[in-house]
């Protein structure tokens, strides 16, 4: 039979080729939509007309668009060629074109220790939450893997009818309908259209297609910060056990699950037009605070889809708290970075879970764990892992107790010491187990410092830091018979030091590749302030992590996907008790209340013990009962902020309609509540402006005082500021010099100091952290 050919016309070849090329999801963006400005399926055919500008047919041009975002954010998400983005971006009314990123997800005692609820024993007044009226008014969002709705900590008992401000709606879904919404949990919603254009098809087996959680991470995010006070609440085995509690237990909750499984490995992931879609409807149901425990890589501003999507926030007067990532101890590490986001880092609290391991020779080494399982009271031989590995396991990692590599000739009937690294802390124990050993001591790497995660294990385990694991490896090596055994755990309370600044939370400075440099901001240290994130316990699904017995009603978990919520259920109190406060003022009075000493009274250490920076903790440890009355606040609007993109010459990629002046302010003079000058050569001046949100009667006075990095001088001027009535601002400029003596600092090297204003009996003290570094 004679092959068959097919003419294509010249003309239709480029189109054809464009048609076949490689397709992504990108977002569209036009800036915001004018209120009442056209209904909303006119906005959805004024999109749908773009997209036919690009592909072959109306049929196409329906197929590819996933998203219509019609509410606050003006755009759309569609499946796209790179032809046919670069087509799009050069439209007149287009304002910017990006591929839809990927992101990922990043308590019965952590609010007793920052001082929102007391300790059981005592009968003090909770004055925070009770002029808060525990949050009841206040709608909070959360973008991230959905929500156990059966858990307690989401009960709506004696709960008041939903707010009338609401708008949103219940989404249906398997294992999810309008029913298990209540005056708790006001509303739910999916999506998941960016997801199954990069994966397909959702595995049922491995996640529901509804806003029901799987995995955990949604529910316990939720319940730190809104969940229900629940009675004698412990993990498994009875650890931790007192009343769970979120930091406003009244407040509301509406879930935006954008996070899905990625096939095949165990960790979710999150896109741009996803979320993107999340926010925008978010703003037209009514949060008033949206918590985001999700990152991924830095990036332009105008390629950032939770950053233009707080920017969004903002205007609406919506606080978006964020997560800065779990990529420590390194600098540099920091996500999240936008000026109008509050980016958490994480610490610990003041517990622990001490289960000591007993040496041969008579040392007793601290560990920690919440492993309910135990040894019998007897000595065991003990091994390292690289004494017992098969022949085939690489010398790199022979240590590490990966899947596989340890013998069960030399195993059996052991403790075996695994060194963390490669692999799941987790994962580890299952190794030993199937080796058949008895038990096992987890050591930590050396950047964990003296940071333990507490794990529950499929076997008695203990963690211990890399100091002691390195002991441990000696006695080992010392003997040729070496035992131990693992004392079981118990919890202790009320430890010291607290908070520690936990070795997995990212820290600044934001110094970044210098092709991006100009788009972050380079007047915060990033992250903005820190809140407990080591070892929480809060709501869980009521599914099995493993095939172990891991599951259970609370469990522990530990990441700055944990510390954000806090900030989040700090910010929803404080709308409740200022409802018209300015996201700025909130986040100025979170941060400049914050405190930055320790429970011994001495400065905040970091996971090795040395006194921490505002890189890691930014203004310091949150502290909600302070917030409630900071005094002054630094404020700052939409206009503020777009301004600032100005300096960045940015400001067309985000909001079009927006006219610069000719000569902007530059971005440090964005009257932000922290400052850091990378590469001072000589002296700068830096302005600011607070207003008064302190009462009182008659003129207030506020002194300032600092204490300079090293090297540098720190002046105000004026150096006392006077009130007379509350809502009144005032503007000041810090002169920054440094000094001549060269011995007092390094070329490029960051030094760290503060300045705060202070009212006569030190009621308000107003503290603002400075990072400098010469040139």
């Amino acid at each position: 039979m004679a092959k068959k050919f097919v003419i294509i016309p010249l003309l239709l070849l480029p189109a054809l080729l464009a048609s076949c090329a490689e397709k992504q999801v990108y977002i569209v963006y036009f800036g915001e939509h004018s209120n009442g400005e056209k209904p909303l399926y006119e906005i959805e055919d004024t999109h749908h007309s773009y997209l036919l500008s690009v592909k072959f047919n109306e049929e196409e041009a329906r197929a590819s668009l996933l998203y219509s975002y019609k509410h606050s954010i003006n755009g759309f998400a569609a499946l796209l060629s790179s032809d046919e983005a670069s087509k799009l971006s050069e439209m007149e009314e287009v304002v910017s074109v990006f591929e839809s990123g990927q992101y990922y997800m990043h308590t019965t005692r952590s609010w007793k220790f920052v001082g929102l609820l007391p300790e059981e024993q005592t009968n003090k007044d909770e004055d925070l939450l009770s002029k808060a009226s525990y949050g009841r008014q206040v709608i909070v969002g959360l973008l991230d893997g959905g929500v156990w709705p059966e858990s307690h900590s989401f009960s709506d008992f004696g709960m008041e009818p939903i707010p009338k401000s609401w708008k949103g709606i219940c989404q249906s879904g398997p294992a999810f309908n309008s029913s298990h919404c209540n005056r708790k949990l006001i509303g739910a919603r999916y999506y998941i259209k960016g997801y199954e254009q990069r994966y397909g098809p959702l595995n049922t087996s491995e996640d529901y297609r509804s806003c029901r959680d799987r995995y955990g991470h949604g529910t316990h995010t939720a319940s730190i910060l809104g969940g229900r006070r629940v009675h004698n609440v412990s993990a498994m085995g009875g650890f931790a056990r007192g009343t769970a509690s979120g930091g406003a237990p009244l407040v509301r909750l509406a879930i935006y699950k954008v996070c899905w499984p990625i096939p095949k490995e165990d960790e979710n992931i999150c896109f741009d037009a996803d979320m993107l879609a999340a926010i925008d409807d978010a703003i037209a149901d009514g949060v008033h605070v949206l918590s985001i425990s999700i990152g991924g890589d830095p990036k332009m501003y105008t390629r950032d889809g939770i950053a233009i999507g707080a920017l969004h926030c903002l205007k609406n007067n919506i606080v978006v708290s964020c997560s800065a990532g779990n990529s420590g101890p390194d600098p540099s590490t920091s996500e999240n970075l936008a000026p109008w986001i509050i980016t958490v880092g994480a610490s610990s609290i003041d517990r622990k879970f001490l289960a000591p391991v007993v040496l041969g020779n008579g040392q007793k080494i601290e560990g920690q764990t919440v492993t309910a399982r135990k040894l019998e009271k007897k000595m065991y031989p003990l091994t390292y892992a690289a004494n017992v590995i098969k022949q085939n396991v690489s010398k790199d990692v022979a240590g590490q107790c990966l899947p596989g590599s340890l013998s069960s000739k030399k195993v059996k009937g052991k403790i075996v010491l695994c060194m963390r690294g490669n692999g799941s802390r987790f994962g580890k124990g299952i190794e030993v187990k199937r080796a058949g050993g008895v038990g096992f001591i987890l050591g930590n790497i050396p950047a964990g410092g003296a940071e333990i995660a507490s794990d529950v294990h499929v076997l008695p385990a203990t963690t211990v830091n890399h100091t002691d694991a390195i002991r441990i490896l000696e006695y080992i090596n010392s003997t040729q018979h070496p035992i131990a055994t693992i004392i079981p755990a118990k919890t202790v309370p009320h430890t010291k030091p607290a908070p520690l600044m936990a070795a997995f939370s990212s820290r600044g400075p934001n110094v970044m590749d210098p092709n991006i440099l100009k788009w972050l901001f380079q007047s915060v240290e990033k992250p903005d302030i820190t809140a407990p994130g080591l070892n929480i316990l809060a709501a869980w699904t009521g599914t099995k992590l493993e095939e172990d017995q891991r599951g259970g009603k609370y469990v522990f978990e530990s990441g700055t996907s944990m510390a954000c919520p806090h900030v989040a259920a700090a910010a929803a109190l404080l709308k409740a008790i200022h409802p018209t406060w300015s996201s700025a003022a909130i986040k100025s009075a979170l941060m400049t209340t914050a405190s930055i000493v320790d429970n011994r009274g001495l400065p905040i250490s970091d996971e090795f013990g040395n006194v921490a920076t505002p890189f890691a903790y930014g203004s310091g440890h949150f502290r909600p009962t302070k917030a409630v009355d900071p005094g002054l606040v630094y404020d700052a609007s939409y206009s503020d902020y777009l301004l600032y993109l100005c300096s960045l010459g940015s400001v067309k990629k985000i909001d079009p309609t927006f006219k610069c002046p000719k000569q902007p302010p530059t971005s440090i003079n964005l009257n932000y509540p922290s400052l850091a000058v990378s590469k001072l050569n000589g002296t700068m001046s830096v302005k600011r402006t607070v207003t008064n949100v302190g009462g009182g009667r008659g003129k207030i006075f506020y002194f300032f005082t600092s204490q300079p990095p090293k090297g540098i001088s720190v002046k105000a001027s004026p150096s006392i500021l006077v009130f007379d009535h509350v809502g009144q601002r005032k503007s000041f400029t810090i002169t920054l010099e440094a000094l001549s003596d060269k011995s007092l600092r390094k070329h490029g090297e960051y030094g760290f100091g503060w300045y705060k204003w202070t009212d006569p009996h030190a009621l308000h003290v107003v503290r603002s952290p400075i990072a400098v570094s010469i040139a």
